[in-house]
């Protein structure tokens, strides 16, 4: 049996993300912007605040937005203003991130897992649709990835039956479906600002839209301990707050949103022009993302599927290289632990299993070069090579 080339640990690695470098064009603004508000003492409730909440407004092209803690608290407390609670259910895909689900089951509701489409990973809106009920109260489709799920139809298939949706945008800030921002669909948008995100900041953040104004003013009220005037709670909410802080930064990196949505597109665009060349597209290998023709997409993950069930062998082909990758989700949400006493429903969850067996995320931010990706295919293309020499 033929043997793998060696390892080569002076070989130059490619990070999986790069937050310093994608920072680093605009230090000398976020000093500016840093130092205005430690000058100011206003760390909590600042002027930045209000000027983010009414950029993304804008920029999401819906009437009010409210910041919030995280993208966790911003799902949380979007299903508190429905008032979910128990006995009621939320359809919600399980090949997602813990905080889709979490929320649900801390209001002491149950999700209800619908599969997803093998091609974009995105929820299956027919199985949405099988799984709704009576108790059925809120459905929250993902935008995994940076592309919107059909969020036409699951929106139509929710009006029908006069349930919200809530939009889980965590990955997706700056996608559309039929040119219409992903966080303007549903009832509430939410979106996460963390580091990595493609809009990210200096630490945890989060914002949520909506479009009527008293659901708005709901989420307004839950995120601050319930408590309008001071003092006086009305609900029992949350402490959930975007620090002036936060503020700043992202105010400073939306400008600049753009020209990173066109970096990670072109990036996007290369690895598939650069993996088609090595000769490893194929149902036995490598699978190329999928990109539905109604959506834009910010490629905050460049997902790969890998056939043949090699792909944790290549993962660690390329960890052996310092080329990095991630793995999102190797567990979907419903085979977690902590889910393991829940009675859920769901009409099977092939696409699910599937994913999480197949999906590999490579390296993909703004500042990625062209050299960094030639590398990252290069290893792929070697390992390939070395598995075809074994097997000859």
């Amino acid at each position: 049996m033929a043997q793998q080339p060696p390892t080569q640990p002076n070989q130059a690695g490619v990070p999986l993300l790069d937050v310093n470098r994608d920072n680093g064009p605009h230090r000398e603004e976020f000093i500016e912007a840093l130092t205005d508000v430690l000058d100011s003492g206003r760390f909590l409730f600042g002027p930045d605040v209000t000027e983010l909440e009414s950029e993304l407004a804008g920029y999401c092209q819906v009437p009010n937005a409210i910041g919030c803690a995280s993208g966790s608290d911003a799902l949380l407390l979007a299903l508190m203003a429905l008032n979910i609670g128990p006995g009621d259910e939320v359809i919600v895909p399980s090949f997602t991130f813990f905080a889709s689900v979490s929320c649900i089951t801390r209001l002491g509701a149950t999700p209800v897992f619908a599969d997803i489409l093998p091609g974009t990973f995105n929820v299956d809106p027919e199985s949405v649709e099988s799984l709704i009920s009576p108790t059925t109260k809120a459905i929250i489709p993902v935008h995994l990835f940076g592309q919107c799920a059909e969020i036409d139809r699951i929106c139509q298939i929710a009006g029908e039956h006069n349930i919200p949706v809530v939009e889980d945008a965590a990955q997706a800030i700056g996608a559309a479906y039929h040119s219409r921002p992903a966080g303007s669909w549903g009832a509430v948008g939410c979106f996460s600002f963390y580091p990595t995100k493609n809009l990210g900041g200096m630490g945890d953040g989060g914002m949520i839209t909506a479009s009527d104004a008293g659901l708005a003013d709901r989420l307004r009220l839950f995120a601050g301990h319930g408590m309008r005037p001071r003092y006086y709670h009305q609900v029992v909410g949350i402490n959930s707050r975007l620090d002036t802080f936060q503020a700043a930064v992202l105010r400073v990196k939306l400008r600049y949103l753009g020209d990173a949505i066109d970096a990670r597109t072109e990036v996007a665009a290369r690895y598939d022009r650069l993996l088609q060349n090595a000769g490893v597209i194929g149902a036995d290998a490598i699978t190329l993302p999928v990109r539905d023709e109604n959506a834009f997409h910010v490629w905050n993950q460049y997902a790969l599927r890998i056939g043949s069930g090699r792909r944790d062998e290549l993962r660690s082909y390329l960890s052996e290289r310092n080329i990095g990758s991630e793995i999102y989700y190797p567990v979907p949400m419903h085979e977690q632990e902590c889910f393991q006493d829940l009675e859920f429903r769901h009409n099977g969850l092939v696409e699910t299993e599937r994913a999480s067996r197949e999906v590999l995320n490579l390296p993909v931010f703004p500042t990625l070069t062209e050299a960094e990706q030639r590398r990252v295919v290069e290893a792929i293309g070697s390992f390939y090579a070395a598995a075809a020499r074994a097997a000859a």
